[in-house]
């Protein structure tokens, strides 16, 4: 007779390794699945906002105005609302790959709001990201949409190289006919976390005629300057 110890060490385990196709095929599905949760996410929001301004008619008093200790109550809940909404669009921007025209994007905008939305995983890892970022550096690339992949690839590159409490440093600058991005960790070896990730972002830069430099801590990104 097999005993349950015997059969459960004599079955294959049902996690497997990282298969590319598998990985492909649930990637696939994200753009889907994130169009899908922004509009069921919306709907409710948008339902919230319209009994939100309901309900702040019916607290005015005689003289038209909202009570200022229930105004402020009223104020937060629809400042979280407009978060919540805010934060999807984000997370969808980043997420889901639309291809777009060629032509130039806002690096300096582009590199903040990445910065905002990996803000979980730094606090996560207890990072301490320092952003020098020029203000409206515009970069030049063959699709304007790929940007958020190649900013995101490289901050998580070094976020993921970096040790709890270890520092990274981000610029976005122009130098002379260049847009450059510079994110710097303080990790001296040249061993890399998810080297498929470094794959992926050297063929995305050689397909879009972006110049990529990869040197232990440094991932340096150059563009045309739009």
């Amino acid at each position: 007779m097999i005993t349950s110890t015997a059969a459960s060490s004599s079955a294959p385990s049902v996690r497997q390794e990282a298969d590319p196709v598998v990985d492909a095929a649930r990637y696939g599905a994200v753009p889907t699945l994130m169009d899908s949760l922004l509009h069921d996410v919306r709907n409710p929001l948008n339902a919230l906002s319209i009994h939100l301004e309901v309900l702040s008619e019916k607290l005015k008093a005689d003289s038209g105005q909202v009570p200022p200790s229930q105004e402020k109550n009223l104020k937060a809940m629809r400042d979280q609302i407009q978060r919540v909404d805010i934060i999807m669009r984000r997370f969808s921007e980043f997420i889901v790959s639309r291809p777009a025209a060629p032509g130039d994007a806002d690096l300096s905008e582009t590199v903040t709001r990445a910065i905002e939305v990996l803000s979980h995983e730094t606090r996560r890892r207890r990072l301490q990201v320092r952003p020098t970022v020029a203000p409206g550096v515009r970069a030049r690339l063959a699709d304007t949409g790929e940007l958020c992949f190649l900013v995101v690839q490289a901050l998580m590159r070094a976020y993921g190289r970096s040790a709890s409490g270890a520092e990274v440093s981000v610029a976005v600058r122009a130098e002379g006919g260049l847009a450059v991005l510079e994110v710097v960790d303080a990790t001296p070896t040249a061993g890399e976390s998810a080297p498929e990730a470094v794959v992926a972002l050297r063929m995305r830069c050689a397909q879009l005629g972006v110049e990529l430099q990869l040197h232990q801590g440094l991932c340096r990104l150059t563009f045309p300057l739009g």
